[in-house]
């Protein structure tokens, strides 16, 4: 591996030694070519020499006086005497090259290398790039003396960077010495462009050719040990893209025949696509025996500049895309918990209104109605409804684990969308449905009655009304005046049963009243009809009153002149009147409706008809004794031919009338027998449906219980593995969901308990709703326990503890929670931390410090710790994890040093969705000197680490 910080490491004096030599071997081959070459060694292989003993004698500080050595040596080497002109050529256009590769950061160029340098404020503004720092100010002056100090400050400057100048003076490059020029510019690059050049200890120009040397390596046709010959055929310079840039060019295809097409186009590749200018010019490289070797140098110098940078770089993009990633992850979690929560609440936030109103429109279809939306609400709106909530907790658990892993601060809802909230929310809707489903059968209960009692006021009207039909007209005449003494006595004696059968009518009457007033005080809907209806009535039966009076009144009058009675039909009407009563309360009796609501009601009922039908006897006797008494009187009537004889002064009712009422009456008396027979066998089918529910509930609620017990178990439990928990709760989850065709039986024989109307259960001990609950929280604690035990997989395999450790916690935090609650009291979590051996001191900075961990493990000061804070504390003591200062210096790699980043920087540096999701989260960098489109990188890491 290589980096740009030179150190005090110790070297490979082997590897080091190895490399110079080869270097001397080929410097001495490529002299001996050359024209001026002699057969006497070369004075770098000398100096190279010397270097090595120096390595030797020297240890550890072998590193830094090579350096000066090395520098030395070229110093020496550059006194040997003039350059080789066709060396002094690929000087000029390489060193021209470098040094506007730098300077165009300032905005400015040179043409001509020994004149543009001779003033010194290029030379000047060339170091000041170079290094970072500023040089003092220069003069600027255009006489000879101005130049000289220029430059001698830029030198002066050279110097105080350990660099030594030997024989190179501002009067020279004043003067436009190329030599000198030349060497400056050499010096200058090898202080900061090779020097800084480290790999496996070695620096500078060895350190460089050992890294040409290992990228190469698996090259054919390339073998790299200078820097002269071996690069010729240009299979070095493509052997270095390829290398790191295998995109760019197929080195398959090259050929060591052609050199100049090789070298023009790794030039061409790179002053394209790794924007290093093209400092040599292949045709010359071509041409020359012996290539200048600063010149390949300074360029393959540029090499290994640009590609560790893109590796950093590299690596600097991989940290922010694996920050930002999880960053997206999150925010996608975020907006569906946000988006799940609004629904949810919107729903109960409709449907609880719903279920408080108590109200109906006071009609028996109108409560059916809403009986119906009810079982459509419980059956199909809510179930879905119970999944989303548990869904909904599951997502949150999931988002508040992987924040904690990532060293990201908790996920905070909006107001109102808390899960907590939701859960209040949702309590309020069980708090509304509560009860819900008595109170509206109670309501039809009593609008049932009331229909009942609505309609037999209707009957008795009819009856009373049918009565009093034509009386006001019969008590308004005046017959009694004209007629004999015998027509008077009937009169007065029929008037006499008139007025009996009027009290019998009064007790009618009270009771019209009294269920007129009890549909009142009940809010019957059709009370004003009810109301008028009987108002119609007690006026009629006001003025009945009247004029009975004022009739008896008349009759009396008249009877001290007519005394003649007619015994037999006075003793027709007065045995006539109770039995026509008789069979009127009979006939009324037998077709009035009855409520009731169990057998032993039924039986009741049965018993008393019963009851009734051994008075038929009696009545039957009753019966013929009238039949008997009219027929002796049809008898009589015959027999002395008496006008009017068969018309009975004393009494309305005829034995044409009583015989059509008792037969009605004896028709009457077996439909009675089969109505109470079908109530008793309906009775005997809600009894049927009360059994078959216990049987069916009976089983279901043991078993439901149970199963919340296995879980529970499971849930507070320590096992071998939290997969092996996992698999149980899932095997339960899977027993859950194929129990559930039970709860869908016993809905449905709920549903035929409310169709009969069936208020009480007395052979079991659960209704519907208690098991309704129950199952949900089975299904709610199932899926909360598989949620935390594969978040605490999640944990474990993210912080790389071992299920050994996740037991020993559990079984710490069981210990201590005594009441099997889920969560812990500040002094119980202290209590388990000491048990755990941590050292918690019993003092005001131990205090302080517990503190501080509360914050963390309970950061809503909720008052209690529960066990994913308690397992992520735990973790988190024995994990590393990453900071705000992490990702600040990743993103400043990306900005290549600059305290801002541009939108182009980030599309170039990372995946096309993280760079723009970059883009829309920074805020602008506003400090003067930065471009418009500048990006604040250190105020976003931030944002991802505040808590």
């Amino acid at each position: 591996m290589f980096s740009h910080n030179s150190g005090d490491s110790s070297l490979d004096y082997r590897t080091h030694r190895q490399v110079n030599l080869e270097a001397t071997a080929g410097e001495e081959e490529a002299l001996s070519a050359h024209p001026t070459a002699t057969t006497s060694p070369s004075p770098t292989a000398i100096m190279l020499a010397q270097q090595q003993m120096q390595y030797q004698g020297n240890g550890n500080n072998g590193m830094m006086q090579g350096e000066e050595i090395y520098m030395q040596q070229e110093e020496e080497w550059e006194r040997e005497g003039l350059l080789d002109p066709a060396w002094e050529k690929q000087q000029r256009k390489t060193f021209t090259a470098w040094c506007n590769s730098h300077l165009r950061k300032a905005g400015t160029q040179i043409d001509n290398i020994e004149e543009d340098f001779q003033n010194g404020l290029k030379l000047m503004l060339l170091l000041e790039v170079l290094s970072g720092e500023q040089l003092p100010k220069p003069d600027r002056g255009k006489m000879r003396f101005h130049k000289i100090a220029n430059v001698n400050k830029a030198l002066d400057f050279i110097a105080s960077k350990g660099v030594r100048l030997v024989s190179i003076g501002a009067e020279e490059i004043v003067d436009g010495n190329v030599k000198m020029t030349l060497g400056m510019i050499w010096t200058i690059i090898l202080r900061f462009a090779i020097q800084d050049i480290s790999v496996d200890e070695m620096t500078a120009k060895d350190g460089l050719l050992l890294w040409c040397q290992r990228k190469t390596a698996p090259y054919k046709n390339v073998n790299v040990q200078n820097f002269h010959t071996n690069w010729k055929d240009g299979l070095a310079f493509c052997a270095l893209i390829h290398r790191h840039r295998p995109d760019l060019l197929d080195y398959s295809k090259l050929s060591k025949a052609n050199p100049l097409a090789n070298l023009n186009l790794a030039f061409d590749i790179a002053e394209k696509y790794l924007d290093i200018p093209r400092m040599l010019d292949a045709e010359e490289i071509v041409a020359t025996d012996r290539p200048d070797e600063r010149s390949i140098i300074t360029y393959v110098s540029s090499y290994y500049h640009y590609f560790a940078h893109a590796r950093e770089a590299e690596s600097a993009a991989n940290r922010v895309s694996k920050a930002l990633a999880g960053r997206q992850g999150n925010d996608d979690l975020e907006n569906e918990y946000d988006r799940l929560a609004s629904d949810l609440l919107g729903w109960i936030q409709r449907t609880t209104p719903w279920l408080e109103n108590r109200v109906t429109d006071n009609t028996l279809p109108g409560a059916r109605k809403k009986l119906d939306e009810f079982r459509t609400y419980r059956t199909q709106h809510k179930p879905p409804r119970v999944g989303q909530k548990g869904q909904l907790e599951t997502a949150f658990n999931t988002l508040q684990t992987k924040l904690r892993l990532n060293n990201r601060p908790p996920y905070m809802p909006k107001e109102g969308r808390m899960v907590s909230d939701i859960a209040n929310a949702w309590k309020n809707l069980d708090n509304a449905e509560r009860g819900f489903e008595d109170w509206l059968l109670s309501e039809m209960m009593r609008l049932e009655r009331l229909d009942r009692l609505a309609q037999k006021f209707k009957r008795k009207a009819d009856i009373h009304e049918e009565w009093s039909k034509g009386k006001d007209e019969l008590l308004s005449r005046n017959d009694y005046r004209n007629a004999t003494l015998s027509e008077v006595k009937a009169l007065k004696r029929k008037h006499g049963a008139f007025e009996s059968d009027l009290a019998v009518h009064q007790e009618r009457v009270e009771q019209l009243a009294a269920i007129a007033e009890e549909l009142n005080k009940l809010g019957y809907h059709d009370s004003p009809a009810i109301n008028s209806r009987c108002q119609r009535i007690c006026s009629s039966w006001d003025r009945l009153g009247v004029l009975t009076t004022q009739r008896r009144q008349g009759i009396d009058e008249v009877e001290k002149i007519l005394e003649r009675v007619d015994t037999l039909h006075l003793d027709f009407a007065k045995r006539v009147t109770p039995f026509n009563n008789w069979l009127d309360g009979a006939r009324e009796d037998l077709v009035d409706m009855f409520i009731v609501h169990s057998i032993e009601a039924t039986q009741g009922l049965i018993n008393d008809h019963e009851q009734f039908k051994s008075t038929l006897i009696e009545a039957d006797k009753e019966y013929r004794l009238l039949v008997g008494i009219f027929q002796e009187v049809q008898r009589f009537a015959q027999q002395h031919n008496i006008p009017g004889a068969l018309e009975n002064p004393y009494s309305s009712s005829s034995a044409q009338e009583i015989t059509n009422k008792w037969n009605e009456v004896r028709q009457l008396v077996p439909r009675r027998d089969q109505a109470l027979q079908q109530e008793m066998m309906r009775q005997q089918q809600n009894e049927r449906i009360r059994r078959t529910f216990a049987e069916k509930a009976n089983v279901v609620g043991p078993w439901i219980e149970k199963q919340l017990d296995i879980v529970s178990s499971i849930g507070m439990g320590v096992h071998k593995s939290l997969e092996e928990a996992l698999k149980k709760l899932i095997a339960c989850r899977t027993a859950v969901e194929a129990f559930r065709p039970h709860i869908d039986e016993l809905e449905q024989y709920r549903q035929a308990e409310q169709e009969a109307i069936i208020l009480e259960n007395k052979y079991t001990k659960y209704s519907m709703e208690t098991l309704r609950v129950g199952w949900e929280q089975l299904l709610t604690s199932i899926n909360r326990n598989i949620n935390e035990v594969e978040n605490q997989i999640l944990t474990r395999d993210s912080k790389g503890i071992t299920s050994e450790q996740l037991n020993e916690f559990r079984l710490s935090f069981n210990h201590f929670d005594k009441n099997r609650s889920g969560r812990l009291t500040p002094e119980e979590f202290k209590a388990c931390l000491l048990s755990l051996g941590h050292n918690v001191r019993n003092d005001k900075q131990g205090e302080s410090q517990f503190l501080k961990i509360m914050s963390s493990v309970d950061p809503n000061m909720s008052g209690y710790v529960k066990f994913d804070s308690f397992l992520d504390y735990l973790t988190r003591q024995a994990a590393g994890t990453d900071s705000a200062d992490s990702l600040i210096e990743s993103f400043r790699v990306l900005a290549q040093d600059r305290p801002f980043i541009t939108p182009e920087d980030l599309r170039r540096e990372l995946p096309p969705d993280q760079a723009e999701y970059c883009i829309r989260k920074m805020q602008p960098y506003r400090l003067p000197g930065a471009p418009p489109n500048a990006l604040d990188y250190a105020s976003f890491a931030g944002t991802l680490y505040q808590f």
